[in-house]
């Protein structure tokens, strides 16, 4: 059985080119650019210093990053704003900036009409009135609409406007 070496320790313009590596991939947050970083440095300052010039070409921004990030959730899922917030502190992104970038993403869209057409694509090719009539496939739908980041009392509203079982349910308590 081959044991694998722990990574070559980079110096500095080693450093420097595995980071361009690491984002010509995909974009990353400063904070997973520095655990990435900090794994390969030969010392700290390096790290430091690579992530310095980075922010100087404007290669690591964290606001531009939480934006892209927000709009492609918003854009490509479907996703609610609460999903894309808890997303964006899993990649470690101050909660001001992913705050900011939220609501800069989200404004003008109307949270109840997302949640519909989440739940319409989910469903696709579904008679919805008559799929969420059944208490089962209503519970998996409330849980799937909060999974994606819908709010209780938004996620209630949707499902109430679809089904009967769903207008004698009270609204949960809301959860931030």
């Amino acid at each position: 059985m081959e044991r694998s070496r722990p990574p070559r320790k980079l110096d500095p313009d080693g450093l420097w080119e595995y980071a361009l590596r690491i984002l010509a991939q995909r974009a990353n947050s400063s904070a997973e650019l520095r655990q990435k970083l900090s794994r390969r440095a030969d010392s700290p300052e390096s790290v430091t210093n690579v992530l310095d010039k980075l922010r100087e070409y404007g290669f690591s921004d964290d606001s531009k990053f939480s934006e892209a990030f927000a709009a492609a959730r918003l854009q490509n899922q479907g996703f609610g704003r609460m999903r894309v917030m808890r997303e964006l502190r899993a990649k470690r992104v101050a909660g001001s900036v992913a705050q900011k970038a939220i609501e800069k993403t989200f404004a003008g869209t109307e949270e109840r009409d997302l949640a519909r057409q989440y739940l319409e694509r989910r469903y696709r090719g579904k008679n919805l009135p008559e799929f969420l009539s059944d208490e089962k496939q209503l519970a998996a739908a409330y849980r799937r609409l909060r999974t994606a980041g819908f709010g209780g009392s938004t996620s209630m509203d949707v499902l109430r406007s679809y089904s009967r079982r769903a207008r004698e349910l009270q609204d949960p308590p809301e959860e931030e």
